[in-house]
């Protein structure tokens, strides 16, 4: 089987040992993605958080010649339940129709101090 890293044009390579998607088996497995814009900056919030995770997923996405619609799972961890519905709201704004299957976790904490991280499966 081939494996192949995918990485975003323009946007620094990881400083950790893992790539930001692997294009494998007709699949790309996305990389758990924080709120972290490529300037570098968090915005604050749970629902702009969401909306920047998924925007980071999207960029990787079509980095591999696909696009969110592909998207057949997500798995979302959260630091607070309490926050559900507002990462919910804004994750239905980026899956409007046939939404992926999706697990939502809560976690006691994240990377860098994010409410929010997700990671995705998605057709190749």
């Amino acid at each position: 089987m081939i494996r192949e890293a995918v990485f975003v044009p323009g946007v620094p390579r990881p400083t950790a040992p893992y790539s930001p998607a692997i294009k494998a088996a007709g699949f790309v497995f996305v990389s758990g993605q924080l709120p972290i814009d490529p300037s570098g900056t968090m915005p604050d919030g749970m629902s702009a958080q969401t909306r920047q995770c998924l925007d980071n997923a999207k960029a990787i996405l079509a980095a591999s010649g696909v696009g969110l619609d592909s998207v057949v799972k997500c798995t979302v961890f959260i630091t607070n339940m309490d926050e559900f519905g507002l990462m919910n709201e804004a994750y239905g704004q980026y899956f409007p129709e046939l939404p992926p299957a999706r697990s939502t976790v809560e976690v006691s904490r994240l990377a860098k101090g994010a409410l929010v991280e997700i990671d995705a499966i998605a057709l190749a």
